[in-house]
């Protein structure tokens, strides 16, 4: 874009610095000049220059250095050569040096302004590339939640509504499925992102210690209660308590929950005094509350109380479009934690990721590719890289996982009578897989051809 276009010329002839500001001016870019390189240096510093027009050989320091030395302030300006009739060698290889393209002089003023017409193009392109790829990672990488699939986006969106409320968040997944992430991702756009973050596993201690996990002890009030304790309500006023695995909390713990959400306030364990507490909490659980609701294993009154609003987390296999993006990120993060330069995974690992169920969810995803890393020697990590238990799971039958496979891609191609087209579509799998293994097993094929 012109207008938001700084060129600066830089050349030690009063003539030639004066013609090509005004040329360069008058077709609407902002045009600033220089007689010397530490010239040059000094406005480079201070004004926002993208394109450098700079004479080869001038007293002191010459284009090439200013050149270098331009690019070391600012890496990503332009710079084209201004050089005498019959230096183009030296202009060549000052484009091997980093310029972008050379003039002649005299030069043609039409052909300055069509080499800086194609910079400012190559520059807005670079540009808007920059800022689609930050999009993109604005959209699908979001307070450590990274996600492209539907289901994910719309869990984005309902967090950017809730997050600056006070309002009750349940969280309901599969273990493995991020419910930890989402909670911090509430926390960190709600107005208490500067206050305390308290995430605690409400299945981690035995019950007579969770009361006093979360409500604090006074001293004395149990054996082993040798001083005054906070719990975690009081560690997290202002902020956001996150209690995760909340079906596993007893029937006591529950009214004391329920009263602390219903009236804000709290009372220690062996304690009489009333402490306000301001917390927003945030429960997560893998458990059908209510069904236990239901069974009367979870009070009806706080199952309404925690669930104001929910969150449903899918399973990993049921985001297939986030499985490649998670993987991308754990592989980079991995890969510089232990100083590998691993760039990517080979083409089975990809299919294999694609096509397995994930029981683990996105910590298993996690798992699998942080092993990945370590025993890779290589620059993509490669099948046999992997658990090799996750690959090759033994069947619950004691058959191999070689004769199930066989004996289903047979009964398949025998429903489709052998249209390897559509048997590859009801399998799951790209018709090329599906061909190496007719390949595996040729015998068999050859016998349901006849």
């Amino acid at each position: 874009m012109r207008k938001r276009t700084r060129i600066l010329v830089v050349d030690d002839e009063d003539i030639v610095r004066e013609s090509l500001r005004d040329w360069l001016g008058g077709v609407g870019y902002k045009v600033e000049i220089a007689e010397s390189g530490d010239e040059a240096l000094q406005i480079i510093k201070q004004k926002e220059i993208k394109i450098m027009l700079a004479d080869l050989f001038m007293p002191g320091m010459d284009g090439i250095e200013l050149m270098k030395k331009a690019k070391e302030i600012v890496p990503t300006i332009s710079t084209v050569i201004i050089t005498a009739h019959g230096t183009i060698q030296t202009a060549i290889s000052a484009i091997r040096e980093g310029a972008h393209d050379y003039v002649e002089k005299p030069f043609c003023p039409e052909k300055v302004e069509l080499i800086i017409k194609n910079l400012v193009e190559h520059q807005d392109l670079i540009e808007e590339n920059i800022s689609l790829r930050r999009k993109i990672e604005d959209r699908f990488h979001f307070e450590g939640i990274i996600a492209k699939s539907p289901k994910m986006l719309k869990i984005i969106e309902l967090i950017k509504t809730v997050a600056p409320t006070n309002a009750t968040v349940l969280i309901i997944g599969k273990t493995g499925t991020g419910k930890e992430v989402i909670a911090r991702a509430i926390h960190h756009q709600s107005p208490r992102r500067n206050k305390p973050f308290i995430a605690t596993s409400c299945a981690a201690l035995p019950e007579s210690l969770l009361e006093s996990e979360l409500f604090g002890h006074e001293k004395g009030s149990f054996t082993g209660a040798v001083e005054r304790k906070k719990g975690k309500f009081e560690a997290g006023d202002s902020g956001t308590l996150f209690l995760d695995e909340i079906g596993e909390i007893n029937a006591n713990t529950q009214i004391h929950l329920l009263r602390a959400l219903e009236e804000k306030k709290i009372t220690r364990v062996g304690g009489n005094e009333e402490i306000k507490v301001d917390v927003r909490v945030i429960a997560a659980t893998n458990k059908d509350l209510k069904t236990m609701v239901k069974q009367g294993g979870f009070r009806e009154d706080l199952y309404y109380r925690l669930n104001v609003v929910t969150i449903e987390l899918p399973p990993l296999k049921d985001r297939m479009e986030d499985i490649l993006p998670l993987a991308e990120h754990f592989l980079k993060k991995y890969a510089e934690e232990n100083n590998k330069r691993i760039k990517n995974f080979s083409p089975e690992v990809v299919e294999f990721m694609l096509n397995y169920s994930w029981p683990g969810n996105v910590r298993e995803l996690e798992n699998m590719i942080e092993r990945g890393v370590i025993l890779s020697k290589n620059t993509a990590i490669a099948l046999g890289e992997l658990p090799q238990d996750i690959i090759h799971p033994a069947p619950a039958d004691g058959k191999t996982i070689e004769a199930v496979e066989k004996n289903h891609i047979i009964s398949v191609l025998e429903e489709t009578n052998g249209n390897v087209s559509k048997a590859a579509k009801i399998l799951g799998v790209r018709r090329t897989t599906l061909y190496n293994k007719l390949k595996k097993y040729e015998h068999t094929v050859h016998k349901l051809d006849t």
